[in-house]
C-alpha cells in the first residue's frame, strides 16, 4: 500500500505501520489497508501528504472524524498531523465509486468527511474498528464491511479502469498514445475518460504512479539513487527535477523521511 503522508519534521522515533493486501475479490476496488500509530506523547507534527492516484479512507481512533482524501498530483501540507492512531484504506477509482456512489474526481485534490459520503455507515464503521484489540481483527472487519457495502456497478467503466491499472505497472505503455493503441480507442477517449472518472489526466496518473514506485523503492534501507532512477526516470537529474516538483524535497531528503516508518506486512 502506498505511503499516504509523512511528517515534515523528523520525529524522535519512527511511526509504526502494518499493512495488508485485501482478499482477491476486493482487489479491483481496494489497494490495501494499513494500521498506523505515532509514538505516544509526541506532539502532532505538520504533515506532508504525498502525490497519490487513489482515494484514501482514514479512520482515526483519537477523535478526528473519518475522512476520505482524494488523488493529488503534488504534495500538500497541513499545520499538524490530524491522524495519530487508526486505519487507512486505499481505494481505486472503481472502489471509491462502488463504496460511496461518488466518482473519485469529486474528491481529487481535496478531503471529504466520510459521513457526507456514507451517511450513518461512517459512524458505524468507526465504532466497530475502535473496538477490536488486534489489527488482524480490524482487517477482518474491513473485509466484511467492504464486501457487504460495495456496489460494483456504480460508475463502472471497465476500459478506463483497465487503462488506469496499466499505468500503475512498471512495464506499462511508454506513452498515452501507445496505451490508446493497445486498447483500440483514441487518445482523446482515454483522456476524457480519465478526467471523468479520476479527475486527473492519464499523463499525470502515469507520473504519480512512477513517483509512488520510487517511494516504495526508497522504503528499503539499502536503496540507492540508482534504484530510484530505475523506477522509470531518464537519469538522475530527471529524478531530482520530478521529486522536487512533486514534493519540494530532493531524492535524498525523501529517502530520509520515508525511512521514518516502521513498515510491516501481515
Amino acid at each position: 500500500m502506498a505511503i499516504h503522508s509523512l511528517p515534515t519534521q523528523p520525529q524522535a522515533e519512527p511511526y509504526q505501520m502494518i499493512s495488508r493486501l485485501p482478499p482477491q475479490h476486493l482487489r479491483p476496488y481496494v489497494l490495501g489497508w494499513a494500521g498506523f500509530r505515532t509514538r505516544a506523547g509526541e506532539p502532532a507534527p505538520p504533515s506532508r501528504m504525498l502525490p497519490l492516484n487513489a482515494a484514501t479512507l482514514i479512520v482515526d481512533f483519537t477523535g478526528m472524524g473519518p475522512i476520505v482524501t482524494g488523488p493529488r498530483a503534488t504534495t500538500t501540507f497541513s499545520a499538524r498531523t490530524p491522524w495519530r492512531h487508526g486505519v487507512a484504506v486505499g481505494l481505486t477509482p472503481a472502489g471509491m465509486a462502488a463504496l460511496t456512489g461518488t466518482p473519485v474526481r469529486e474528491v481529487a485534490g481535496t478531503t471529504a468527511r466520510l459521513e457526507d459520503l456514507l451517511g450513518a455507515r461512517a459512524e458505524e464503521l468507526t465504532d466497530r474498528l475502535i473496538a477490536p484489540a488486534s489489527w488482524a481483527d480490524r482487517f477482518r472487519l474491513l473485509e466484511e464491511r467492504l464486501t457487504a457495502w460495495l456496489r460494483p456497478d456504480a460508475g463502472r467503466d471497465d476500459l478506463i479502469m483497465h487503462a488506469w491499472w496499466r499505468l500503475q505497472e512498471p512495464s506499462g505503455p511508454p506513452t498515452i498514445g501507445s496505451l490508446a493503441d493497445e486498447l483500440g480507442v483514441s487518445r482523446r477517449h482515454i483522456e476524457l475518460g480519465f478526467r471523468r472518472l479520476v479527475g486527473l489526466s492519464p499523463k499525470t496518473v502515469a507520473r504519480i504512479a512512477r513517483f509512488q514506485r520510487t517511494v516504495d523503492t526508497l522504503r528499503r534501507p539499502s536503496a540507492t539513487l540508482g534504484d530510484a532512477v530505475a523506477c522509470g526516470y531518464a537519469d538522475q537529474p530527471h529524478l531530482t527535477r520530478e521529486i522536487r516538483a512533486m514534493t519540494q524535497m530532493t531524492p535524498k531528503q525523501l529517502f530520509a523521511f520515508v525511512q521514518y516508518t516502521e513498515p510491516r506486512t501481515g
